[in-house]
């Protein structure tokens, strides 16, 4: 008889996110300020982001920082998320290792964004800030952002990647239908957008392009601030609820993860799953091996460089110390928009560097087919951001079958793929290609 396939009862929502700056060997090194190159403070933050949202982002001392009860009550709608043995994938790759999944896609936008959108909501209603806006790829981020927003009273304007935008409209309208102002970007409602429209009038924009002019319009709107999905490690922070659900369920399962992959564009929902694993590496009590997928198409952990570099493609942003393909770096148009970013957040990359984790990239064909495979044995269409961690899976589950190694596999299944199945179609029909770095 087999073991039981999911564990959700019994795990506890933590009340406390855990902060990996405290206890990294190397500490991250510093925002700069673009302009005169001086090592910025919370204070320097606190016109743009929430203030606690600052003061989290450059807490390099306290462990663990407490979970906000209203937030912790909030997470309570849809959190524990299920861990869930995938019987069935390791059926279809006749496997001897053991995969596990943590479903993140049970929340009510269906993706791991909201973790941080309670909380950052939250903090600037606090504030007394009356209006938030955000950039958005695929429309996750922008998704949990506007139903948050709506939660805590705030007014919410979110500027899509155009191509997104467009290929997936039913993102655009979740984020209308709670009540946002969706605008495809770049556009011309900001400087930022117009200088690069006129530079290159066929933009189909990026995630820098969108944090430029989301940026601009935080700075040029009485009273509102600007939150962010990805890269950040106030927002890694929020997200590691992941993580610490998923070392309990795994403790229910009776197994520990030797290796746990997870897709990467920014870095939220990688540092979410591995980071509270990871201190027990830090500590030499465990040795799991960390590995982010990136796709090919944008791998700036895999062939980026380490520099200090701009978050956004107008350079309004701090200079962050991360692997980089450049803040002007147009990536191809994947389907996995959330993926589609330049640059890697400051804690990950510094982890990385130091070689406590490993990076990946995967073609964009590899990763629908690893997506259906995935669909057709556990049932779940995941998102095509999904899909990158999926495929890594496989490989190393066919791998597995060939030496016979045992291996326990922990993967986050960040998102559902129920809003793209535009992209489906293209896959199914014959029309997706691969697409290279540009």
């Amino acid at each position: 008889m087999k073991q039981k396939r999911f564990f959700l009862e019994e795990s506890k929502i933590p009340t406390q996110w855990y902060n990996i700056q405290a206890e990294m060997p190397t500490k991250p090194l510093p925002l700069k300020n673009p302009a005169t190159g001086a090592e910025m403070s919370a204070e320097d933050l606190y016109p743009i982001f929430a203030e606690e949202c600052s003061r989290q982002e450059l807490n390099q001392s306290d462990a663990w920082i407490a979970i906000p009860d209203k937030v912790r009550e909030m997470y309570g709608y849809y959190r524990s998320t299920p861990l869930v043995r995938a019987y069935g994938l390791e059926q279809a790759l006749d496997t001897p290792a053991h995969i596990y999944f943590k479903n993140e896609s049970v929340s009510p936008i269906g993706s791991h964004k909201l973790n941080s959108a309670l909380a950052q909501a939250y903090y600037l209603k606090q504030e007394g800030v009356t209006n938030v806006t955000t950039e958005t790829g695929a429309g996750q981020w922008g998704a949990a952002l506007a139903y948050a927003a709506r939660l805590f009273g705030l007014e919410a304007a979110i500027y899509q990647v155009k191509i997104s935008y467009q290929q997936k409209p039913y993102r655009r309208s979740i984020m209308q239908l709670f009540g946002a102002q969706v605008t495809p970007s770049p556009s011309m409602s900001t400087r930022a957008g117009k200088d690069i429209l006129t530079a290159t009038p066929n933009h189909q924009g990026s995630l820098g392009t969108a944090i430029s002019e989301a940026i601009e319009l935080a700075r040029t709107t009485p009273n509102c601030k600007y939150a962010l999905g990805s890269v950040l490690s106030h927002v890694a922070l929020h997200q590691t609820v992941i993580g610490l659900e998923a070392e309990q369920q795994m403790a229910m399962a009776g197994e520990y993860p030797d290796e746990i992959y997870a897709a990467f564009g920014g870095g939220s929902n990688f540092a979410g799953l591995a980071f509270p694993f990871m201190r027990h590496n830090f500590k030499g009590e465990r040795h799991t091996r960390f590995i982010a997928v990136e796709p090919t198409a944008c791998p700036k952990l895999t062939k980026g460089t380490f520099e200090y570099d701009f978050g956004d493609e107008a350079g309004y942003t701090p200079l962050l110390p991360m692997y980089t393909l450049g803040h002007d770096f147009r990536p191809a148009n994947i389907h996995a928009g959330g993926l589609r970013y330049h640059g890697a957040g400051v804690i990950v990359s510094q982890l990385l560097k130091d070689g406590y984790m490993e990076a990946m990239d995967v073609d964009q064909l590899e990763v629908f087919d690893a997506a259906q495979l995935f669909a057709k044995s556990e049932g779940i269409i995941p998102a095509p951001e999904s899909g990158h961690a999926i495929a890594a899976v496989i490989r190393r589950a066919k791998e597995c079958r060939e030496t016979g190694e045992e291996k326990v596999i922990l993967f986050n299944l960040s998102g559902h793929g129920l809003i793209d199945m535009t992209a489906y179609d293209e896959y199914l029909s014959g029309n997706m290609i691969n697409l290279p770095a540009r």
